[in-house]
C-alpha cells in the first residue's frame, strides 16, 4: 500500500507541474511530455502494485521511484544541461512540491525495495513445499 501511495503522490506532482515546464528550454522531448509520462508511469506502475504485488511489479515500482528522486536530486544540485533527447531541467530551487514529491519517490523506493526482498516468486506444482524437505 504504501509502494502505491508514493506513486500516485510522484504521479499527481509531475502531472500538476507539467504544464509550467513546457517553457524548459533543450532537448528534443518537452519538459511537459517528460512530466506527464512521468505521471502516466507512476499512476500505472502504482495500480500494478495494487492488482498485482509480485517481486517484478515491487521491482518496476522501485526503478520508477528511484529514478524520479535521483532524478530531482540531479537536477537540483548539478547543472547538467540538456541531455539529448531530455531538456535541461535544472533548478536549484527548493519549493514544497519538491519536498511532497520527494517524500513520496522515498517512502515508494524504499517500500518497494523492502517487498521486492521479502516477497517470494510463485512456485511451480512440482516444487515440494520446504517442510517437506529433510
Amino acid at each position: 500500500m504504501l509502494v502505491a501511495a508514493g506513486l500516485v503522490v510522484d504521479a499527481v506532482v509531475h502531472w500538476r507541474f507539467a504544464p509550467d515546464m513546457a517553457y524548459v528550454e533543450g532537448g528534443a522531448i518537452g519538459g511537459d511530455l517528460l512530466f506527464r509520462v512521468q505521471g502516466v508511469v507512476a499512476a500505472v506502475v502504482a495500480v500494478l502494485v495494487l492488482v498485482a504485488a509480485r517481486r517484478w511489479s515491487y521491482a518496476l515500482a522501485f526503478l520508477v521511484a528511484a529514478s524520479a528522486a535521483g532524478a530531482l536530486l540531479l537536477y537540483y544540485f548539478v547543472d547538467v544541461g540538456a541531455l539529448w533527447p531530455l531538456p535541461d531541467m535544472h533548478e536549484p530551487v527548493w519549493y514544497s512540491d519538491k519536498t511532497i514529491s520527494l517524500a513520496g519517490e522515498g517512502v515508494a523506493a524504499l517500500a518497494a525495495l523492502a517487498g521486492l526482498l521479502t516477497v517470494r516468486g510463485k512456485r511451480s506444482s512440482r516444487e515440494p513445499e520446504n517442510a517437506a524437505r529433510l
